[in-house]
């Protein structure tokens, strides 16, 4: 008997996990196409496949949802930049791919960030993430000295920005090949020694 409710409680966790990351699922899916005021439990319940009560259970409020949501997205995001410290190729590729999953939402998102803390919280954490992986993935290719390591990871964090992607992407409307093979010879040239 204790077996079959070890099996019991441990299935129902499990159930219960799955709805929580569908509904943070959901809420960062909808962040990418809708200003976040604009977004309502009832949205985010209909795109999970709950009820509003389900996702109230789980996150006690929209503010909670939010901010769960945001610590979701992070975690995803930063697993989805993963790459071999010092490969330029792969990281450009990488942060290619990352912007064309994810790089119209994060656009839209920053154009909401003066308006709302929340949102301002999300693309300041962005930012920080996005520095950081910059930093280092480069690593290898810095200079020692701390002014010029600094100075550098300014200008790749430049080259390898969502709004550079868009530029060249969304404005120029190039393919995502020739982008990523354009933003590959801006590394390049500012890492001009690297392998």
């Amino acid at each position: 008997m204790k077996t079959t409710r070890r099996y019991t409680m441990t299935t129902r966790a499990e159930a219960a996990e799955r709805t929580r990351v569908r509904i943070l699922d959901a809420a960062v899916a909808l962040a990418d196409t809708k200003l976040i005021p604009e977004i309502s439990l009832d949205d985010v319940a209909t795109a999970a496949g709950v009820s509003v009560q389900t996702v109230l259970r789980r996150f006690e409020s929209r503010a909670g949802l939010l901010e769960a949501a945001r610590a979701h997205a992070l975690a995803a995001v930063r697993d989805e930049r993963r790459t071999p410290v010092g490969d330029l190729d792969a990281a450009v590729s990488v942060v290619v791919d990352h912007y064309e999953n994810r790089g119209d939402g994060v656009v839209l998102m920053l154009a909401q960030e003066h308006g709302d803390e929340t949102i301002r919280q999300v693309t300041a954490d962005g930012r920080t993430l996005h520095r950081t992986w910059v930093a280092e993935t480069f690593a290898p290719h810095l200079p020692d000295d701390v002014e010029g390591a600094d100075a550098l990871v300014d200008l790749l964090v430049v080259a390898t920005d969502v709004y550079t992607w868009k530029l060249l992407r969304r404005d120029r409307g190039l393919s995502r090949v020739r982008t990523e093979a354009r933003m590959r010879q801006l590394v390049r040239a500012l890492l001009p020694h690297a392998p």
